[in-house]
C-alpha cells in the first residue's frame, strides 16, 4: 500500500492501513458509516461544520479502484422511488400553452425546491425528463433547483445548479487563477447545468428575465443551504442546437469552448459574476506550507522520489514523469534528452514536460530544498555559498527568450544562473537552496553607466539579497543549526550587510571584500589599516586545482579586527554596521608566479581570537565547492547542449539537471567524508550488485554490500580512474562517466536475474 492524494486530502500509509484494518474487522460496515468514521479520524468537514461524507465516499471508491484499498462490494439498498424516472409513472402536470408577451404571464417567480420529496421536486423532474434534451440527470452532490411559475399559467420552466466543473482550460485562462487557487476556491463556482422554458410557452424575453431573477437570489440561497457564498456561475451551450441568446441578453460572457470528449461535441462556455471582487477571491492563493514542514515521501523507491517527492504537482502523472526523467538523466548524465530517455516516446514526454506551464525551475527545486533541510538539521554549522555563472546557448539561436551574456564583440546569448548551495564544514554538499535564472534584456543598454543612481531593486545585485532571504527562511526552519551565507567580492554590498543585521537570530554573513569599494576605518583605507596591524597568527591552507592554477599547500598570515561598516552616500540615513574583518595573505616564500593569495573577509559573526579567525577563513575556503559544482553541472550534464524551444523550458530542464549534478557531487564528497558507510546509502541493490559483478568479472556477487568508498572507486574505475597511489579518489567527471556505464549494466543485471519488467 502507498500514500495517495485523493479529493485534495493526503491519505498516508498509516491512514490507509487503519482504514483497511477497520474494513477487515467489520466487513458488514456500510460505506456511509465507514466514511463518517474516516471523516472523524481526519477532521474532514464542510463549511457548515458537517462531515464531508460524500467526498470521502468518492475517495474510498477511487482508492478501491486503484487497489490501494480492498473494500467489499457495495450493497444496493432499494428505497422508495420518490422521484419519477424513465418507465415509471409520470406526474400528471397541466402544461400551459402560451404565445404572447410577458405581461400575459402575470407575475413570474423563481421558487427554490427545498426538498426532493416535495411536490415541486416531482414536477421539476417530470418536466426535465419530458422536455429537456438532456433529461433530468442523476441528482448528487451540491445542487440547487428552481421551479419557474407564472401566476396565470403555473409551471413554465426549471433551472438547476450544481458544483462547478473540475477544470476547463478556457475558464481558467479567463479567471487567471493558479492550480492551487483553483483547487481551494472551486467551491465558489456553481454550474447552471439545466435551463428549461417549456416549448409550449413562446414568450419573448422570458428566458433572460428568468435568468435575471435566478441570478439575483442564487448566492443567498446557496449560502443558506451550504454556508458558502458563490461568486461565479458557469454554463455550457451546445451551439449546434442553441445560440445562447438568452445568456447574452442576461449579460453572461462567452469565454471559449470546452475541449469536447469522444462522445460529446464542444460547447460554448458562459460565465456570470455573482460578486464585484469575484476574480480577486477566486485567485487568492492558499497559504503555502512553511519550509521544512512538508512531509517526506513514505518508502521512496529511488533517490529521485527523495528529492522530488514533495514537489507541488497535483497531478500524480506529472510526478511520475518527473521521477523517470530524473532517473534517466542520472543514468545517462552526458547524453542529450533523446539519448538519456532511451526511446522516442519518453523523449517527447520529456520535452512536453519541460514546456508544461505547471513545471518551472523554482517548483522543482523547492521540493529538493525541502529534502536538503532534512539533511541540514543534522549539522550544527552549515555553509551556504552563493555564486553566479553564465549558461551559454549561442549555438541555439532559435530558442526564444535568451539574452546577451557577454560583450558586444562576442555576441553570445544565454541565461544567467545565481544559485545557493548548502555545505557541511567538511565540504559535503547538502543541496541547492535557491536558484535564480534570468535572461538580460538586449534593449536595456547603458545600465552600467547609471548603476550608482539606481536602487538595488533595479540592479542584478538584488540576487544577493534574495538568496540571503531564502537562507533566512531556512534558518527559521532549522533553529538548532547555524547557517552562514558566503559570498565572493561581487557580494560586497552594504545592503546585504544591512539585511543580515535585521534579525539577530538569522543566518550569519561572510563576504570577501572588494578592494574597489575603497572602504575606510577612521579615515584610513581598510587594506592599509589591516596591513599595519600585527600578525595574529598563521594557518596552513590547501589551494585546490582550478583552471591553469596548480593545487598546492601554502601558509597564510592572519590579522583580524572589529570595524564599523559605514553606509554609502545613497543610504546616509542608515546606521553604521558592526562587523569583523579578517585579513589573510599568503607569505612571500610560498607565493608562486608573484600572485599571492590575499583575502579580506568581512563577517557579521564575532571574531575574538585566532581560532575563530581560522574558522572564518576555512568557511570561505569551502566556497570553492560551488565553483566545482558549476563545472560539474556544465560539463557533466552538458546543459549547454540542451535544446528546447523556449528559455522557460531550458530553466525547467535546468531544475532537474541541477539536482542530478548535486547528487553526483554529493556522492563524491560523501565517499571522502564518510568512506565507511555502506554503499546502500546511495546505490540501489541492482546497482551495487551489478557493480561488484562487473568489477570482479564474476556472476556471483558478495553477500554484503561494499563500503561507500570502495563502491565509489569501482564506479570511478568504470569511468577511467586508474586508482594509482598518487591519483587520489575519483573526481566528479570520472564519476559521471562511470555512472553512465553503470546504468545499463544494472539494467542488464536486473533483467538477467529477475526477468524483463
Amino acid at each position: 500500500m502507498g500514500a495517495m492524494v485523493v479529493s485534495g486530502i493526503d491519505f498516508s500509509q498509516e491512514m490507509i492501513a487503519r482504514i483497511q484494518a477497520k474494513v477487515n474487522a467489520e466487513p458488514q460496515l456500510s460505506r456511509g458509516k465507514l466514511s463518517r468514521e474516516i471523516c472523524g479520524w481526519m477532521d474532514w468537514r464542510k463549511a457548515d461544520g458537517g462531515w464531508k461524507e460524500g467526498s470521502c465516499r468518492k475517495a474510498l471508491a477511487k482508492l478501491n479502484r486503484e487497489k490501494v484499498l480492498v473494500l467489499p462490494e457495495r450493497k444496493r439498498i432499494c428505497t422508495e422511488q420518490v422521484e419519477q424516472g424513465p418507465g415509471k409513472r409520470k406526474e400528471k402536470i397541466k402544461v400551459a400553452k402560451v404565445s404572447g408577451t410577458l405581461r400575459e404571464l402575470g407575475k413570474v417567480s423563481v421558487e427554490p425546491i427545498l426538498s426532493r420529496h416535495s411536490q415541486d421536486s416531482k414536477i421539476a423532474r417530470t418536466l426535465l425528463e419530458r422536455y429537456h434534451p438532456l433529461g433530468a440527470g442523476a441528482p448528487g452532490g451540491a445542487q440547487m433547483r428552481y421551479l419557474v411559475r407564472s401566476s396565470e399559467f403555473g409551471p413554465v420552466g426549471v433551472v438547476t445548479f450544481s458544483s462547478g466543473a473540475w477544470t476547463l482550460k478556457k475558464r481558467e485562462e479567463y479567471i487567471g487563477w493558479s492550480e492551487a487557487a483553483r483547487r481551494q476556491n472551486l467551491q465558489y463556482v456553481v454550474s447552471n447545468d439545466r435551463f428549461l422554458i417549456l416549448p409550449t410557452v413562446k414568450v419573448k424575453h422570458l428566458a433572460s428575465k428568468v435568468l435575471g431573477l435566478t441570478m439575483r437570489r442564487l448566492a443567498e440561497d446557496w449560502e443558506q443551504r451550504y454556508k458558502i457564498v458563490p461568486v461565479l456561475a458557469e454554463t455550457f451551450v451546445d451551439q449546434s442546437r442553441f445560440k445562447g441568446t438568452c445568456y447574452k441578453a442576461a449579460n453572461w460572457t462567452a469565454v471559449g469552448q470546452t475541449a469536447g470528449r469522444r462522445d460529446d461535441r464542444p460547447k460554448e462556455i458562459f460565465l456570470y459574476p455573482l460578486a464585484r471582487r469575484w476574480r480577486q477571491q477566486l485567485c487568492a492563493e492558499p497559504p503555502a506550507p512553511r519550509l521544512g514542514e512538508t512531509k517526506a515521501p513514505e518508502s521512496p523507491r529511488s533517490w529521485a522520489q527523495i528529492e522530488f517527492g514533495r514537489v507541488r504537482f497535483y497531478d500524480q502523472r506529472l510526478k511520475e514523469r518527473l521521477y523517470k526523467i530524473a532517473e534517466d538523466f542520472h543514468g545517462c548524465p552526458q547524453g542529450l534528452i533523446p539519448e538519456a530517455s532511451g526511446s522516442k516516446a519518453r523523449a517527447m514526454g520529456a520535452y512536453r514536460f519541460f514546456e508544461n506551464p505547471k513545471v518551472s525551475m523554482n517548483v522543482l527545486l523547492e521540493s529538493h530544498a525541502e529534502a536538503a533541510i532534512d539533511r541540514i538539521r543534522q549539522h550544527k554549522i552549515v555553509l551556504a555559498p552563493q555564486d553566479t555563472t553564465t549558461l551559454n546557448y549561442t549555438t541555439h539561436p532559435m530558442t526564444q527568450g535568451l539574452g546577451p551574456t557577454g560583450t558586444k564583440r562576442d555576441q553570445s546569448i544565454g541565461l544567467l544562473l545565481h544559485d545557493t548551495m548548502a555545505f557541511t564544514e567538511q565540504g559535503t554538499p547538502l543541496g541547492v537552496l535557491d536558484a535564480q535564472c534570468w535572461a538580460r534584456d538586449p534593449k536595456d543598454k547603458g545600465k552600467r553607466s547609471r548603476r550608482k543612481r539606481l536602487p538595488i531593486e533595479q540592479k542584478e545585485s538584488q540576487k544577493w539579497l534574495r538568496s540571503f532571504r531564502k537562507v533566512a527562511e531556512i534558518q527559521k526552519a532549522c533553529p538548532n543549526t547555524k547557517l552562514i551565507s558566503v559570498g565572493d567580492r561581487e557580494s560586497d554590498v552594504y545592503d546585504l550587510f544591512l539585511e543580515a543585521t535585521r534579525d539577530p537570530d538569522g543566518p550569519g554573513l561572510l563576504v570577501r571584500m572588494n578592494r574597489a569599494a575603497r572602504r575606510k576605518v577612521g579615515g584610513i583605507p581598510l587594506w592599509d589599516f589591516m596591513s599595519a596591524r600585527r600578525v595574529d597568527g598563521e594557518i596552513p591552507l590547501h589551494i585546490p586545482h582550478s583552471g591553469s592554477r596548480q593545487a598546492r599547500d601554502t601558509v597564510l598570515a592572519v590579522r583580524f579586527a572589529e570595524i564599523q561598516l559605514q553606509p554609502p552616500k545613497r543610504l546616509k540615513s542608515c546606521r553604521p554596521i558592526r562587523a569583523w574583518a579578517v585579513y589573510a595573505r599568503e607569505q612571500s616564500k610560498h607565493v608562486l608566479n608573484g600572485n599571492p593569495i590575499e583575502w579580506m573577509l568581512l563577517t557579521t559573526i564575532e571574531v575574538t581570537d585566532i581560532e575563530q579567525a581560522t574558522t572564518r577563513i576555512n568557511w570561505y575556503a569551502r566556497r570553492w565547492g560551488i565553483e566545482v559544482y558549476h563545472r560539474t553541472l556544465k560539463s557533466g550534464c552538458r546543459i549547454k547542449d540542451r535544446q528546447l524551444g523556449t528559455a522557460r523550458g531550458l530553466e525547467a530542464c535546468l531544475g532537474v539537471d541541477m539536482v542530478v549534478a548535486w547528487n553526483v557531487f554529493h556522492l563524491m564528497m560523501l565517499a571522502r567524508e564518510m568512506p565507511h558507510l555502506p554503499c546502500t546509502v546511495f546505490f540501489t541493490d541492482d546497482e551495487w550488485l551489478a557493480l561488484c559483478c562487473y568489477t570482479s568479472k564474476s556472476p556471483i556477487p558478495p553477500k554484503q554490500p561494499p563500503s561507500l568508498s570502495d563502491a565509489t572507486r569501482m564506479v570511478g574505475a568504470m569511468g577511467g580512474h586508474l586508482g594509482r597511489k598518487l591519483d587520489g579518489p575519483p573526481g566528479a567527471q570520472t564519476l559521471w562517466r562511470g555512472l553512465q556505464r553503470l546504468h545499463p549494466t544494472a539494467e542488464l543485471y536486473r533483467i538477467l536475474t529477475t526477468g524483463p519488467p
